[in-house]
C-alpha cells in the first residue's frame, strides 16, 4: 500500500487496531461507519419514502384512437 508519508503512522494504527482482538470490533464497526459503500436502494424502497402526497396518480384511461382497417 502506498500513502503519504504523514499518513504513514495513522496506517499502521489502523492496521494494529484491526489486528488486535480487543480493539477489532470498534475499529472495524468505525471504518464501516464512515467508510463502507450503502447498498444501492430499489426502485420500489424508492418510491416506498417518495412524499407523494397532493399528487394526483390516477388518470383517465385512453382507448387510443379508431382507426379502419
Amino acid at each position: 500500500m502506498q500513502v503519504r508519508s504523514e499518513d504513514a503512522p495513522l496506517v499502521r494504527s489502523i492496521a494494529a487496531a484491526l489486528g488486535d482482538p480487543r480493539r477489532a470490533a470498534d475499529a472495524r464497526s468505525l471504518l464501516k461507519a464512515r467508510f463502507a459503500v450503502p447498498p444501492p436502494i430499489g426502485i420500489k424502497a424508492l418510491l416506498a419514502t417518495a412524499p407523494l402526497e397532493g399528487i394526483e396518480l390516477d388518470r383517465p384511461r385512453d382507448t387510443g384512437r379508431p382507426v379502419d382497417l
